[in-house]
């Protein structure tokens, strides 16, 4: 045993700590830090690492050193008395173990400002994510018992009919029919959206309103905030306007929040509802990503849209319906009564315009019957998944920063092998010094969850930001509840495992001998350090090449879709919605008044062409009908229909390939005409020229009409820009004797939109001040509908960046590493007549095996993995082997950019220094 560690065995022996293994553990590592920052203060001063060994030991021998050690242990012993329990012992030495990796991380910023940086954006990206599922997800409804709560849905495939809302379970009679004969809810109640326009004439603002019936607050059992809620005698036939119910957030930002609200009028669509009652502020409606402002009776739904309402119409879908079972009631048992009295219910409510075979397929609709504690929304049908395919690669990303964070402290323990030989030579145990370690992960793992915790309060409201629009705006409560806090713990906890167990058995493994020679480099500098820090390199290069190919096919998929060819032009078409309901025209009036407000449209200066349609393109709207082509054989078969004005093809810029327009030829009275698409004429025509040919149109009892075909125009996109060309017959607006309230017109021009609202606005205003205006732009509507996909690329491809750039630092820290533990063997190997290209071409080839293992894992990852993501791809493949080359051609760059840096500095190695220090 070396001298001078006998004189501090013989320090400690003095301060009576034998046989006590904690109190002397403590007193050890208290002297270790004495020794190491006396150490650390030499080396900092210029001294070389012998000589500042060679002090320390000479001073550690100096009787004054002693003298005054003996006191000083003496005084640390007497705080760890003999009755202190062990847990609390173990306590205090987690203490003293997060003092010291504070005072580590203080002493190294640049480590700690890094380590902590990429903890905090990998746990932060995920925590985002996680953020937004628990919101879509799994956050219940803030209401009395929401697991008793269940939806009832009716599988109907292949109906046909129109939806006017984002609900299309179920028509009105459907709904009368299943609330009469179901017998597994206590209560049940219909309920529907819409958007109600809160002013009188000019340029529309929309509240976001609720249909309900007169139990639905009763089934939630809530209580109102102010005021009364709706009971079933507010919900009976005929009953006309009556009163509303308005959420907190509308009564606060309307009405200020004054108590005298109940009994004030709201004008919904021009209709005066009286205000009875406020919901409590906790509850903001029954789908997730959309709240609501202002709910009303499904009884006064024919007084507000007239003449044509949504309750007469069996092919209407425009309901939802949700209930609170019965105590010993499950969702399957609902379900299953409900079945059993399914087919009474289906002929009841049977359509009349339906022939046999539609009759045969209507009367074969089943129910069923889902969980609705957490709500309703198609939010989830349409991001669940990207949202788990985020979270996965998010994940993906956390991990490289793990891989690299455990290189970075594995360079670092490196570094402190001396210490912790020193701590080994005092009498630490292994153990405690893998705890130490561990501890100081720890520590870094918790400023970087915190960190990461509160970056994704900000990330997921820029994630909402993408998918929400300003018409559309997408409304979740993100909150830092239970199961947020517990999924960033564990990411803690995991992080601090991954990153801190290799360094932590690296420095237990540490020989003292070794790492107390003036100029050894000590175990760390072994082949197995070097070969986990190489595979850890290798496991980052093949999760960037997964992510990076990930990234490189939603981008494409967006690009695609942004691109596509839709058929139609969609740049500079404003889209311009006229609603002249106010005036309460009589019917026979509003085809002449519809054309003159067409007139007048295209009147206004700067308007290339107008036109109006009942149904803008690509926009989610879409009605459907039966159609039958006699001579052609063709029987019921259900294609999408659309009524457009004159000139709709040209402003749209879609060609017309054979026969006419519509013009002032088609009128009401006229024969009825029709123009239909290219694929029409191949799919449902079988290629035969369609001009001149008839088809039946069954619109209801015994009331059938008859088209004729006049005109073939270039397929369009009809619902959206993902779907493939379908046929679509257009019937002339014109030829409707009854026409709805109102008109939208699609107008082409090259001005901008501001200037050319401005103009419409004023052409409206002369034409009457009542009129309700809304606008809107083509091009940006159907990007709206692009949203996932866009949220996709972005998201992916920012973590694919991310990830490369870790896996350049990872290559580059690895790379240098090698570079210096290879130092005396690159200057003997020059001594010898090596040139420096030769040195360059050693380390880049050792730099692009590592890749080439990469890569290979990495493809063989993507391969295997690849399918996962395809139903979110549009035109390419999970295994495109263009994105695969670009991702593979990218990391190569970046890993040569990597080893440039380190090897160019192996060639700057002079031979001579290398051999004076052998």
């Amino acid at each position: 045993m070396p001298e001078w560690k006998r004189e501090i065995r013989e320090a400690l022996a003095g301060a009576k700590l034998k046989g006590d293994a904690a109190r002397e553990e403590a007193v050890v590592e208290e002297l270790a830090q004495d020794l190491t920052e006396r150490y650390e203060d030499l080396l900092r001063e210029g001294v070389e690492e012998a000589e500042a060994l060679r002090r320390l030991s000479g001073e550690l021998r100096e009787p004054r050193f002693l003298a005054g050690l003996r006191p000083r242990l003496q005084a640390r012993s007497q705080t760890l008395t003999p009755g202190v329990e062990k847990h609390e012992r173990l306590l205090a030495g987690v203490q003293r173990d997060v003092r010291l990796g504070a005072r580590l991380l203080r002493a190294n910023p640049a480590f700690a400002l890094v380590a902590i940086l990429s903890l905090a954006l990998g746990i932060g990206a995920n925590a985002a994510i996680f953020e937004l599922l628990d919101a879509v997800l799994l956050r219940t409804l803030p209401v009395a018992a929401p697991e008793q709560l269940a939806e009832i849905r009716v599988n109907h495939p292949g109906r046909i009919g129109s939806s006017v809302a984002r609900q299309q379970d179920f028509s009105s009679a459907q709904w009368k029919e299943v609330e009469k004969e179901q017998q597994g809810f206590s209560e049940i109640a219909a309920w529907s959206t819409e958007g109600f326009n809160l002013g009188r004439g000019g340029e529309a603002r929309y509240a976001k309103g609720l249909w309900v019936s007169g139990d639905f607050f009763r089934v939630l059992q809530m209580r109102p905030e102010l005021g009364r809620l709706f009971t079933k005698s507010d919900d009976y036939k005929g009953c006309g306007i009556q009163g509303a119910v308005i959420s907190d957030g509308f009564w606060r930002r309307e009405l200020g929040g004054r108590a005298d609200a109940i009994g004030k009028t709201v004008s919904l669509d021009g209709q005066p509802f009286q205000i009875i009652g406020v919901t409590p502020a906790s509850f903001s409606g029954l789908e997730a990503g959309f709240n609501f402002d202002v709910a009303v009776p499904l009884c006064s739904e024919p007084a507000v849209h007239g003449d044509q309402p949504w309750t007469a119409d069996a092919t209407t879908w425009w309901l939802a319906v949700i209930g609170r079972l019965k105590p010993g009631w499950t969702a399957q048992q609902a379900a299953t009564q409900l079945n059993t009295v399914a087919l009474g219910i289906f002929a009841a409510t049977l359509p009349a315009e339906y022939d046999a075979a539609a009759r045969e397929k209507y009367l074969k609709f089943t129910f069923r019957v889902l969980p609705a504690g957490t709500g309703v929304s198609e939010l989830r049908a349409n991001y669940a998944a990207p949202l788990f395919l985020l979270l996965g690669i998010s994940g993906l990303v956390l991990l490289i920063a793990c891989a690299n964070l455990a290189n970075l402290m594995m360079a670092r323990a490196s570094a402190r092998e001396r210490e912790m030989a020193l701590r080994v030579t005092l009498g630490a145990s292994r153990g405690r010094l893998i705890q130490q370690m561990l501890v100081e992960s720890l520590l870094l793992a918790t400023i970087g969850a915190a960190g990461g915790a509160a970056l994704a309060q900000v990330l997921s409201k820029l994630m909402i930001g993408f998918i929400s629009s300003e018409d559309n705006p997408i409304f979740l409560p993100l909150s830092a509840d239970w199961r947020f806090l517990l999924f960033t713990t564990v990411l803690g906890v995991l992080t601090c495992l991954l990153c801190g167990t290799a360094p932590a058995l690296q420095a237990a493994r540490s020989d003292p001998a070794q790492a107390m020679k003036g100029g050894g480099r000590g175990s760390t500098a072994g082949r197995r350090g070097l070969a986990l820090r190489r595979a850890l390199v290798v496991s980052q290069v093949a999760l960037s090449l997964v992510l990076l190919v990930a990234a490189l096919l939603f981008v494409r998929t967006f690009r695609n879709l942004v691109s596509v060819n839709a058929g139609l032009r969609q740049d500079g078409v404003l889209v311009a919605d006229f609603d002249f309901s106010p005036l309460k025209m009589p019917v026979a009036r509003r085809p002449e008044y519809r054309r003159e407000l067409l007139a007048s449209v295209r009147a206004v200066p700067g308007v290339d062409a107008a036109a109006e349609a009942i149904n803008v393109p690509m926009t989610g709207n879409s009605w459907n009908r039966f159609i039958d082509i006699p001579e052609k054989g063709v029987h019921r078969r259900i294609v999408d229909f659309n009524t457009v004005s004159d000139q709709f093809f040209r402003t749209l810029e879609v060609p017309l390939l054979a026969g006419r327009d519509f013009d002032e030829r088609d009128t009401p009275n006229s024969p009825r005409v029709a123009i239909v698409n290219e694929r029409f004429a191949q799919e449902v025509l079988g290629g035969s020229n369609p001009l001149g040919m008839t088809f039946h149109v069954t619109r209801g009892k015994p009331e059938e009409k008859v088209y004729q075909i006049v005109g073939l125009v270039g397929n369009m996109k009809y619902r959206d820009v993902r779907e493939q060309f379908q046929p679509i017959i257009f019937l002339a607006e014109s030829q409707d004797a009854q026409p709805d309230p109102d008109s939208t017109f699609l107008i082409r021009s090259g001005e901008s939109a501001a200037s050319l609202i401005a103009a419409l606005k004023e052409a409206a205003a002369r034409t009457s001040p009542e009129i309700v205006l809304n606008f809107g732009v083509l091009r940006t509507a159907v990007l709206r509908g692009l949203a996932r996909e866009r949220l996709m690329a972005t998201l992916s491809g920012f973590y694919g960046a991310l990830a490369a750039v870790l896996a350049m630092v990872g290559l580059y820290g690895i790379v240098s590493y090698m570079v210096v533990r290879r130092r005396n063997e690159i200057g003997i190997r020059m001594a010898m007549g090596a040139d420096k290209r030769n040195i360059l071409r050693m380390i880049l080839r050792e730099a692009m095996g590592l890749l080439g293992a990469g890569l290979a894992i990495g493809i063989m990852l993507v391969l295997f993995a690849g399918g996962v993501a395809q139903a979110m791809l549009y035109g390419i493949k999970a295994n495109d082997a263009v994105s695969m080359a670009l991702a593979v051609g990218a990391l190569a760059l970046v890993a040569v950019c990597a080893s440039l840096i380190p090897a160019m500095r192996a060639t700057a190695v002079q031979p001579v220094d290398v051999l004076r220090e052998e």
